[in-house]
């Protein structure tokens, strides 16, 4: 037999074999490890899940430390909370069971878990005295409903901790039943002596007890931080409160939202700027209408000081009674109490009105007995208008267009009010029924208000129907032609003139 020699293929294949085989032993041990290891991983694929491992086991096993009473010098971590939750479960409440009542009823359990609905959610909270505090929020309104909420008022001085004043807080719930998911609440604090009356300011908390909410066994109370007063806070109160009001009139607005007209809105702000005087200040809040037409249309007012906007926006993740109005008007109540002698409450779709030769001023002082009164509306049509503006419509301002009231009998109509807000511990849309003091509703003669539902809620001409008559019956509603308003449009546009000039005059609509 002929033996061949051996090819370079061969020799660098023995050569490998050789390294491997002859190569150290550790290398040896990792080829062993990493055959263990996917081993063990086929086998647990087999093994049935409830044959669970927690890290705690494969603490012990790793340690090797059995688990009697024998202690190591090194620290055992605690499980985290998911793995205790599965290793430990712990039942909160017992579940109720459904139960087939003796006239053969079925009555059906229901068992909450969790919290859907926050116990309170604090706006503000204002000093209203020298012993009394107002602090303004929302809370849950089923647990209003079904339960029986207490808050506790309690005051820490800076300058003497250990000795805090506690009291029972009155809680005042404005929207009458309006709320949502979220009802208004404003607590009133009201303590056995003056708080604070040193200047060296102090804490207001609030502990807000739920007091069950249809869980009789469920019991939680929250400590709230409302107010944290400073000497110098103490100090700008003190001289608001001892001196006479900054403004005679302050309007508290709703909230505004959606795609607002501008020219709506620029329509209401000379209008009532006019009406109010220089004397007088507007508080508007934004909800979201605010847009950037509508900014244009309030900067003017706004660089001469007669308005304060105000961005609520937040609040819209709280579900109450249209975009929070009743919580927005409380805030402005108590945030501008001592700085107005009468606040107005009324829509930026609604004109205020008085009699020719009767003025504001000697209206509302006509009325200072009470501490509140009541307006009577004026409903419009918002798209009756004159066939002989056909041609000029777009140049004329909506009230001035707008000329046929409602006249239907036998309607309860909404009416707007304004109040001396030092009597008033909390407020509404529509009136407040939390008042020190006379209310009157028989303004009638002396004050109203032109609504003009819906309009500044359109971006678009208005008069959409036009009439040639004094009188018209349109969908079962009687109308007559008033022209009260339209006869004083030429006054305020002149007045906007002298005041802002011509920058507003290419507002659209």
């Amino acid at each position: 037999m002929v033996m061949s020699n051996p090819t370079e293929k061969d020799r660098d294949r023995k050569m490998l074999v050789g390294i491997v085989w002859n190569c150290a032993a550790e290398f040896k041990l990792l080829l062993s490890a990493l055959l263990f290891l996917c081993t063990l991983a086929t086998v647990f694929q087999f093994i049935s899940s409830r044959f669970s491992v927690f890290p705690s086991d494969l603490r012990h096993c790793l340690s090797g430390t059995p688990t009697g009473n024998i202690t190591t010098s090194l620290p055992v971590l605690p499980d985290p909370p998911s793995v205790q939750l599965l290793q430990q479960p712990q039942l909160q409440q017992q579940k109720q069971q459904d139960e087939l009542l003796e006239n053969g009823i079925l009555k059906r359990a229901f068992n909450p878990y969790g919290s859907a609905a926050y116990n309170f959610i604090l706006m503000s909270a204002y000093r209203g005295g020298l012993n009394t505090f107002a602090a303004l929020g929302l809370s849950s309104k089923p647990l209003h409903v079904f339960s029986n909420p207490t808050y506790e008022c309690q005051w820490i001085p800076n300058d003497d901790p250990d000795n805090p004043i506690s009291a029972a807080g009155q809680k005042i719930l404005p929207d009458w039943g309006y709320g949502r998911v979220y009802t208004v609440v404003v607590v009133n604090c009201s303590f056995p002596t003056p708080t604070g009356s040193n200047g060296k300011g102090g804490k207001l908390l609030i502990h807000a007890t739920t007091n069950g909410g249809g869980d009789r066994s469920l019991n939680v109370t929250d400590t709230i931080l409302v107010l944290n007063e400073t000497s110098e806070e103490f100090a700008n109160f003190t001289s608001q409160f001892t001196s006479q009001p900054k403004y005679d009139y302050l309007y508290c607005g709703s909230s505004l939202f959606g795609n607002l007209s501008p020219q709506r809105v620029r329509e209401w702000l000379a209008y009532h700027v006019k009406l109010l005087g220089s004397n007088s200040h507007f508080v508007i809040h934004d909800a979201g209408g605010v847009h950037e037409g509508v900014m244009e249309v309030l900067k003017p007012w706004m660089e001469k000081g007669l308005i304060t906007l105000q961005d609520i926006r937040d609040q819209e993740r709280f579900d109450g009674y249209y975009h929070n109005q009743f919580l927005v008007v409380n805030d402005c109540l108590h945030r501008y109490r001592f700085a107005a002698k009468w606040m107005l409450f009324f829509d930026i779709d609604e004109f205020i009105f008085m009699p020719k030769k009767s003025t504001i001023q000697s209206v509302l002082d006509s009325l200072s007995d009470f501490t509140q009164f009541t307006i009577e509306q004026m409903p419009m049509s918002n798209k009756l208008c004159l066939s002989q503006d056909a041609r000029s419509a777009f140049r004329k301002w909506g009230f001035e267009k707008l000329v046929y009231k409602d006249v239907k009998r036998g309607i309860r109509r909404d009416r707007k009010y304004a109040v001396q807000p030092r009597n008033v511990f909390a407020t509404g849309v529509h009136m407040s029924q939390n008042t020190v003091g006379k209310t009157t509703h028989k303004t009638e003669g002396r004050i109203k208000y032109f609504h003009y539902h819906g309009t500044v809620a359109e971006r678009r001409e208005p008069c959409r129907r036009l009439v040639n008559s004094t009188q018209v019956t349109v969908d079962g509603i009687p109308y007559v032609l008033d022209t009260t308003m339209r006869d004083i449009a030429g006054i305020v546009k002149r007045f906007e003139l002298k005041m802002i000039g011509s920058r507003l005059q290419r507002t659209r609509q």
